[in-house]
C-alpha cells in the first residue's frame, strides 16, 4: 500500500495531512518543506516530487509570501505577505492535482510580531472553508520560540483552538533555530536555547493534545538556518528519540506507538546523510529546505548565462553572425527554465536523503 492508496492526489488537509504523517512516521521517512517564493519555484518543486512519485510540502515566508504579492507593493500591516500567501496557496491548489502527487500548502515562520500575517492567512482559510469544507491551507507555522513558554504555548492554544474545526494543522516552534533567515537574526543567541527539552516537549503535547491531535513540533537539537562550514554546526537528532520516549511514558497505556509527536525539521540545509537519518528514525515527518534550493535555482541560471553568454549580450549579432537575433536565448521562458531544472534536481535529492521516493 502506497500514499495514494490512503489520500489523494492534490492539496491535503484535515484528516488527510493526519494520514499523510502518520504513514510517513510509520515507513520511516519524511517529506520536503520547500520555501518557494514564485510560481516558477512552485513549479520546480510540484515537477521535482512528480518525477519520482513523492509527496511535497510547499511552504511559504513572510517575505517570500510578499515576493509573490510583488515587491512594489507597500507591505504595511502585513498586507502584501497575507496577500501573496493566499495568492501562492490558490495558485498551488489550481494546479497541484494535475501533477497526481499528494501536496502540503504551508506558512514558514511566524515570530509574534508577525502575528497579522498569521490572522489574514487563517481568515482566509476560514473563508475558504465556509465554501468548500476544508482550509486553503494545509497547515500553518507559528514560531514563538523567542517567548517564554508559557507564552508561547498560551498563543499557539489560542489559535489551536480556532484552527481545529477547519483541519488545519499547526506546527509551533519550542527551542530557537540558530543562525539567520529572511530577517530573522539569532546568530548570538545562548548555544543552550538551541536544545529543546523532553519536559517541554510533554508541556506542550499535553495541552495541545485535550485540543486536537493536529499539531507538529519543531524541537531545537542544534538546528541553523543557512549552510556552515563543517564542525561549525552541531546538530544532535538523536535527542528527539529521546522527548518521544518521554511524552510515551507520560501518556503510558493511552499510547500503543513509539513516536507519538509529530517533529519538523528546521535548519535542515547543508545537514549530512546521517544525521538526516538519525532525525527521521526520531519522528521527524518534515524537513525544510531553503538555502540550497535558493542556490540550485541560481545555479541552474549561472550555468546558463556562462554556457550561452556570447549570444546575450545583445538583441542581435552573435558568434552565429552578426545579423543573427538571440530572442530564443534571452528568452525568460528558456533561461528560467534552466534555474527550474536545477533546483528540481536539489528537490530531489531532499527526497532522497528523506527516503521521500516512490512512496506513493
Amino acid at each position: 500500500m502506497g500514499i495514494l492508496d490512503i489520500v489523494p492526489a492534490g492539496v491535503v488537509t484535515g484528516d488527510n495531512m493526519r494520514k499523510l504523517f502518520a504513514y510517513a512516521r510509520e515507513h520511516n521517512f519524511a517529506i520536503p518543506a520547500i520555501n518557494c517564493t514564485s510560481t516558477s519555484t512552485i513549479n520546480a518543486a510540484l515537477e521535482a516530487a512528480r518525477d519520482i512519485n513523492s509527496p511535497i510540502i510547499i511552504q511559504f515566508s513572510n517575505g517570500g509570501a510578499a515576493y509573490i504579492a510583488g515587491k512594489g507593493l507597500s507591505n504595511k500591516n502585513q498586507e502584501a505577505s497575507i496577500i501573496g500567501a493566499v495568492a501562492g496557496a490558490q495558485y498551488i491548489r489550481a494546479v497541484a492535482k494535475a501533477y497526481g502527487i499528494p501536496v502540503v500548502i504551508h506558512s514558514d515562520h511566524c515570530a509574534k510580531k508577525l502575528l497579522p500575517w498569521f490572522d489574514g492567512m487563517l481568515a482566509a482559510d476560514e473563508e475558504y472553508f465556509k465554501a468548500h469544507g476544508e482550509p486553503l491551507f494545509s497547515s500553518h507555522m507559528l514560531d514563538l520560540s523567542e517567548e517564554p513558554k508559557e507564552e508561547n504555548i498560551e498563543i499557539c492554544l489560542k489559535y489551536l483552538k480556532r484552527m481545529a474545526p477547519i483541519g488545519c494543522l499547526l506546527e509551533m516552534e519550542i527551542g530557537i533555530t540558530g543562525g539567520e533567515e529572511d530577517g530573522v537574526n539569532n546568530e548570538g543567541v545562548d548555544n543552550a536555547a538551541l536544545y529543546t527539552q523532553p519536559e517541554d516537549i510533554w508541556d506542550i503535547y499535553k495541552a495541545f493534545s485535550e485540543v486536537t491531535d493536529l499539531f507538529s513540533i519543531a524541537a531545537g537539537f542544534g538546528n541553523v538556518h543557512g549552510v556552515y562550514a563543517p564542525g561549525n554546526v552541531r546538530l544532535h537528532p538523536e535527542l528527539l528519540g529521546k522527548h518521544q520516549a518521554y511524552v510515551k511514558e507520560q501518556l503510558g497505556d493511552k499510547c500503543d506507538i513509539p513516536k507519538p509527536v509529530f517533529f519538523v525539521f528546521h535548519g535542515g540545509s547543508g545537514s549530512n546523510e546521517d544525521e538526516i537519518k538519525t532525525a527521521v528514525e526520531n519522528g521527524v515527518v518534515k524537513m525544510n529546505v531553503d538555502t540550497d534550493t535558493q542556490w540550485a535555482y541560481w545555479d541552474g541560471l549561472k550555468n546558463y548565462y556562462e554556457g550561452k553568454k556570447d549570444y546575450l549580450q545583445t538583441q542581435v549579432g552573435n558568434p552565429d553572425g552578426p545579423g543573427k537575433p538571440n530572442k530564443k536565448y534571452y528568452d525568460p521562458r528558456v533561461f528560467i527554465r534552466e534555474a527550474e531544472k536545477s533546483m528540481a534536481t536539489r528537490v530531489q535529492q531532499a527526497c532522497k536523503d528523506l527516503g521521500n521516493v516512490n512512496t506513493l
